[in-house]
């Protein structure tokens, strides 16, 4: 199970305790947490929980959304909340157009000094700020940062070890500029998670739930793996999926699958 990750949102309906226990259970050593989940669990219970099973926190989602107006005060909170579950890594999804605006640049500019106004709270806690980049598709209402190059730029001001991108193979893998731009990010000590999910079709109804397990549709996921190992990058792999379907399925039978996925993209890496 050495560097595998199962992200919390791929067994979404498996009540924490219970996804710990299969966890253990199952050789896992790391998991990728969600606030909503986290919140509704307890912060210190859940820490607690994953201190006393010997889980890693791998990464909590999500920070960013810094179309809202309490923006500030709710990224200072997801720091705190990493903070205490142990994990250097927070999530970052940037957000979308605020209100009917369509002024993307702005809107992207916005977010870059939004994240340099959270660089002292994040490095005091020992937090890394990952931008994570999605499909283009989102733009408009989740993430106005839709390639791995402008996440890299809204990072560039910033150390590094402070602020770094997040590689999720679902949202990156049309991008012509992917592979060099991968390079890129690793010269420049910026990867600090990486995630897989493949991209199925037909999309379902409701594209964001839309994710398949790893092997099951069109991404060269070996290929992603391999590629951010040259990077550099020796952290976790979360497999994160959302899909109905899978979230229908028993956790332990999601778990084992999403781990057969990982090591299939990763045997050659």
């Amino acid at each position: 199970m050495t560097g595998f990750s199962l992200n919390q949102a791929t067994t979404k309906h498996w009540p924490l305790p219970d996804l710990v226990a299969g966890c253990v259970t199952a050789g896992v050593r790391a998991v990728g947490l969600w606030r909503e989940e986290v919140q509704a669990y307890g912060v210190d219970k859940a820490s607690g929980l994953m201190r006393d099973a010997g889980l890693t926190v791998s990464s909590l989602c999500r920070g960013g959304f810094f179309h809202d107006a309490d923006w500030y005060d709710d990224n200072r909170r997801a720091i705190e909340e990493a903070a205490a579950l142990g994990t250097d890594t927070l999530i970052l999804v940037s957000g979308g157009l605020p209100g009917s605006s369509r002024d993307i640049d702005g809107a992207r500019r916005h977010v870059g000094e939004a994240i340099g106004a959270l660089v002292p709270d994040a490095r005091a806690a020992g937090v890394r700020l990952a931008i994570e980049p999605l499909h283009p598709m989102f733009c408009a209402d989740r993430c106005v940062v839709a390639t791995l190059g402008q996440a890299l730029e809204l990072a560039a001001p910033y150390p590094s070890e402070v602020v770094g991108v997040c590689v999720d193979t679902y949202h990156l893998w049309w991008d012509d500029q992917i592979w060099p731009t991968i390079a890129e990010a690793g010269a420049a000590g910026r990867i600090a998670a990486f995630q897989l999910a493949d991209w199925i079709t037909p999309l379902p109804e409701g594209v964001l739930l839309g994710r398949g397990m790893p092997g099951t549709g069109c991404i060269d996921l070996c290929r992603f793996a391999g590629a951010v190992r040259a990077a550099g990058y020796d952290g976790w792999t979360e497999v994160e999926v959302f899909h109905e379907q899978v979230w229908a399925r028993p956790g332990a039978a999601v778990l084992a699958e999403a781990y057969e996925g990982y090591r299939a993209a990763t045997a050659d890496v």
